[in-house]
């Protein structure tokens, strides 16, 4: 069990700084905020917020920076890359534990995933840079990829260190140079990644990260001239503003946004491994996730053992202190949002959903923290909000369907589309079916994460991509050179 500090402790993340230019420097005012721990309610971390002056600071670093680091060698960068994967994976138990208490990642996962993941992501560049073409010849034309510039990453606090690397790594190794803005919510892993990369000796401006809320901080990046390039990852009300005010200066803009996965069971497959799957996909990180298969489609025969399957399942996670050691899931990260999440239940109950497991109220014996029982409804329909709106939070919907053209209806019509599952005995066929879905990423029969596949949204789900190949060229302009 990894120990708590007690309620009389000081804090113990004081971040007074931003680090631009190389530097760790003051703020321009004199805000600060607050980060909570999840599970206790204590303030266990402060960070700057940061301001309009703070954003133009960095935003000069970074193009002061950029002349040098886009004609660095694309070795040398890589080098620097690597660098930070090292500094990263020796620092693991720190960024683990930090987020656990900032998102409430039970501590197993968070060490997989929020703290292992981003450095593997990492090391996929590494070798990308090795066999990438930034010149091509095309006839009598060389066809040149050179960087975009300056980027700014707005990241969200679910995944807060995963979301920044992917867009960190990818930039980096193209040229481009970096103005970070983390989520007020959770940003103590930007500031680790900021110290590996000033212990990394990254020249002084490539990498820079301040802190504040969206509509300052991150409205100011997205609205600045010196901003060639903006990634955002976060909600789609937000996302939309971001492209309103990148639009002016005519930026680059990639999101990822909201989802609302459909898992589509056919009438051939494993039901009881199907809907374990996908009750366990839903849950990941207390349901915080983007990817989160929230809609669980079945054959209407098979509605009701699915649903008793469903509950099976839901009752082994277990609720619980992240730093415990026996939780499968956390509190969710704020306050705010476990509300949210509550009411989203009442509404279920409210829209005429079967509630099988859970509900609005918190926890038996969990007084402190911000926890939300894992949820099932069943007898869900389409024209439900339940079904058709991004919840954020461990909660399942499971809805019958008639027939194979039924079920892609229904798995299509929402106006997200950012992943899904198929599940089916034959290969061809859940190939056959995943193929018609209008999502960006499918697992197909128990497919898994591909860290060098693309990922990204169709519809309201976002635009551009992520990880691999398409995701280093994203930061890239494409040049033709008539010879």
């Amino acid at each position: 069990m990894t120990a708590r500090p007690g309620a009389d402790a000081t804090v113990e993340h004081d971040r007074q700084s931003l680090y631009i230019g190389g530097e760790w420097v003051a703020p321009s005012g004199t805000g600060a905020i607050d980060v909570i721990d999840a599970a206790t309610e204590e303030v266990m971390g402060r960070v700057p917020e940061g301001d309009s002056v703070d954003v133009s600071r960095a935003v000069t670093a970074a193009r002061n920076a950029f002349s040098g680091w886009s004609t660095t060698p694309v070795a040398e960068r890589a080098a620097f890359v690597q660098r930070l994967h090292d500094g990263l994976l020796a620092r693991t138990s720190d960024v683990a534990t930090i987020i656990a208490r900032e998102v409430g990642t039970p501590l197993p996962m968070a060490t997989l995933i929020q703290a292992a993941l981003p450095a593997g992501i990492l090391a996929t560049y590494v070798d990308l840079a090795r066999e990438f073409d930034f010149e091509q010849r095309c006839g009598s034309s060389i066809i040149v990829r050179e960087p975009i510039g300056v980027v700014a990453a707005i990241t969200p606090w679910n995944y807060p260190l995963y979301q920044l690397v992917c867009k960190v790594a990818p930039a980096l190794t193209a040229g481009c140079t970096v103005v970070a803005k983390p989520s007020e919510v959770a940003p103590l892993s930007a500031y680790l990644l900021a110290d590996i990369a000033h212990e990394a000796g990254l020249p002084a401006g490539v990498l820079n990260v301040i802190t504040g809320y969206g509509p300052v901080a991150g409205e100011a990046l997205a609205a600045h001239p010196g901003v060639d390039m903006v990634s955002f990852t976060g909600s789609t009300a937000a996302g939309t503003r971001v492209s309103e005010l990148a639009a002016a200066t005519v930026k680059r803009v990639t999101l990822e946004l909201g989802g609302k996965s459909p898992s589509v069971v056919l009438d051939d497959a494993d039901l009881d491994e199907a809907v374990q799957a996908t009750v366990s996909q839903c849950y990941l990180n207390s349901g915080q996730t983007c990817i989160a298969w929230s809609r669980l489609l079945v054959p209407r025969a098979r509605h009701d053992d699915a649903v008793t399957i469903a509950r099976r399942v839901a009752g082994g996670f277990t609720v619980g202190d992240p730093l415990g050691g026996q939780a499968r899931l956390g509190p969710l990260a704020t306050k705010a949002h476990q509300e949210r999440v509550q009411a989203w239940i009442r509404r279920g109950t409210d829209e005429g959903a079967t509630l099988v497991v859970g509900g609005p109220e918190p926890p038996e014996g969990l007084d402190k923290g911000f926890y939300v029982r894992p949820t099932v409804f069943a007898g869900v329909t389409a024209d439900m909000a339940i079904a058709r709106e991004e919840i954020f939070g461990p909660v399942l919907c499971v809805m019958p369907y008639d027939d194979d053209d039924d079920a892609v209806t229904i798995a299509n019509g929402t106006v997200y589309g950012l992943h899904g599952a198929v599940f089916s005995a034959d290969r061809d066929r859940g190939l056959a079916l995943a193929r018609r879905l209008r999502t960006g990423q499918v697992d197909v029969c128990g497919g898994g994460y591909n860290p060098v596949a693309p990922f990204g949204g169709y519809k309201q789900s976002g635009v551009g991509r992520e990880l691999g190949r398409l995701g280093l060229e994203e930061y890239l302009e494409v040049k033709s050179l008539q010879v």
